[in-house]
């Protein structure tokens, strides 16, 4: 399955590749446009699941992107601008935004907005998320692509190193199966175990932090001390 590809379109480069800089590390892939008319640009010619907007953009504004926007895409929308006022703000939203946020602004917050919006469109456009594919694993809110190689957790993608997908396709593709860090290096790496243990070890703490296993009480991947690891799905 494809990336999820946000459109920056903001005159202000720095704005711009602040925000692509923090949506980039929460795994997103990012377009950026510099005026109205390059961000309906890159529309007509490129999938985008979600656009960030500037209001006051060269050539085109913002108010008349989104209604070009809206009479072909139904995509989630978020303006950002130095407007605002409350009237600036309803005028944003009646105009065709989800959301609207204002300069300057937390680069966090905006993330957290745009998390919000997709998980939002993605409950109402489930194949988005989640093709029809009988080889498609699914646990506690993670979904696995074997084919696409690709990841996702309530909806968001997650970016896995090769070697940590294919940890994770092992131990998911046989749940509740103790699979020890021998066995597993083997079959990741395809070598000799020798010393493998520790370096098994730490791809199975990053994969685990990827996962979110932090902020979640549930433990996709359990450990079984003295034996080895196995997948709680």
């Amino acid at each position: 399955m494809k990336p999820i590809t946000i459109l920056i379109a903001d005159d202000e480069a720095e704005i711009a590749d602040l925000i692509e800089l923090h949506l980039i590390k929460e795994g997103y892939r990012c377009l950026k446009a510099a005026d109205g008319q390059e961000a309906l640009d890159t529309i007509r010619t490129q999938s985008v699941d979600l656009a960030i907007l500037d209001i006051m953009m060269p050539k085109i504004d913002g108010y008349e992107v989104t209604r070009q926007i809206r009479e072909q895409h139904h995509l989630p929308i978020i303006f950002l601008s130095a407007k605002a006022t409350d009237l600036d703000k309803i005028t944003g939203l009646v105009r065709g935004a989800d959301d609207y946020m204002t300069k300057p602004f937390n680069p966090m917050e905006l993330v957290a907005r745009v998390n919000a919006q997709l998980r939002r469109f993605i409950q109402l456009n489930p194949s988005m998320a989640a093709p029809a594919d009988a080889s498609v694993l699914e646990a506690g809110g993670l979904v696995i692509h074997p084919e696409q190689r690709t990841v996702f957790l309530y909806g968001k993608p997650v970016e896995l190193r090769p070697k940590e997908f294919d940890i994770l396709m092992l131990l998911a593709s046989n749940p509740r199966k103790v699979f020890s860090s021998e066995h597993i290096f083997q079959q990741v790496w395809g070598e000799a175990y020798y010393e493998g243990g520790n370096t098994v070890m730490v791809h199975i703490r990053t994969l685990r932090k990827k996962l979110g296993e932090e902020q979640h009480k549930s433990k996709l991947i359990k450990t079984v001390w003295g034996v080895g690891y196995t997948f709680n799905g």
